[in-house]
């Protein structure tokens, strides 16, 4: 089998864990290669995500490193056991990587949660306010260009948000997000009527934190956080100055965790968060 020369990010995932998984029992890549009757150039390249991996080979490493999280190991080769090309890969020389991967992240998590403190979260962005904020963010896109990731995202959308079944999916927006005009006054008004729509569906949950929260300090806090099918898969998705980066080290997520459910703790019920997004309709 040829080895990958861009593995994507769940590949490499796949392979950080099943490193990770020998490290903690003591195992070394050398000793892991003999017992799966292999070479230390191929244990090499599965830990990269160069190379693939079978069930057989994942469920013998995992008895030897006394792994017994049974739903962990059976996450680890349902990965491995992938087969095709996602939809994104339609995409790719054309959304960045990171875009690539986010979607492909969002494809296999069975719940999502998000905070954002400027933006609308792309999931509920309209059409309209998307094209504004590609513009602006970045102007040099030529015109079929801005077109491909305009419909990028609303794939993203209809497999997340309309498709069924449906990816549980929680928002939590600032309200300084919800009342900056991307696009001018139109255009907002119909994102913050978007907003009402999508936060009816049963598997959506829309909360706002307003500007009146006394007890909130994380305005740098804005993440993406996507539920593995087992805990050690989770990963978040954030920000930088140097641009979009995915966080999957246990420790980091643990703090991730404990960030959210901060301001989850200071936003407004659904219900209240509906009443200030109508107040805001009446606004504008």
């Amino acid at each position: 089998m040829p080895l990958r020369s861009n593995p994507t990010y769940r590949q490499e995932r796949l392979g950080a864990e099943l490193r990770k998984m020998r490290e903690r029992a003591g195992v070394t890549a050398r000793a892991a290669a003999a017992l799966l009757s292999s070479s230390p150039m191929y244990q090499s390249h599965v830990e990269n995500g160069r190379s693939g991996i079978s069930e057989d080979r994942i469920r013998r490493l995992a008895r030897h490193c006394a792994c017994d999280d049974s739903a962990y190991v059976d996450a680890l080769v349902g990965m491995a056991l992938e087969r095709g090309k996602g939809w994104w890969e339609e995409y790719r020389g054309i959304v960045v990587p990171v875009g690539l991967n986010l979607a492909e992240l969002e494809h296999h998590a069975v719940r999502i949660q998000t905070f954002q403190m400027v933006h609308v979260p792309g999931l509920l962005q309209t059409e309209d306010h998307m094209r504004a904020a590609f513009r602006y963010a970045s102007p040099e896109l030529t015109p079929q260009d801005l077109e491909a990731y305009v419909t990028f995202r609303l794939r993203r959308q209809h497999i997340i948000i309309t498709d069924s079944p449906a990816t549980p999916y929680e928002a939590i927006i600032h309200e300084a997000a919800l009342r900056i005009l991307v696009g001018g006054r139109k255009t907002a008004h119909a994102q913050l009527q978007r907003i009402l729509e999508r936060s009816e569906l049963d598997h959506v949950t829309l909360r706002v934190l307003p500007f009146a929260a006394e007890d909130f300090a994380g305005a740098g806090h804005s993440m993406d956080y996507l539920h593995g099918p087992a805990p050690q898969l989770d990963t978040v998705q954030t920000e930088t100055g140097h641009g979009s980066v995915f966080i999957d080290a246990e420790p980091l997520l643990k703090q991730y965790r404990k960030r959210y459910d901060r301001v989850a703790g200071s936003a407004l019920s659904p219900a209240a968060s509906r009443d200030l997004i109508v107040h805001m309709l009446q606004e504008l």
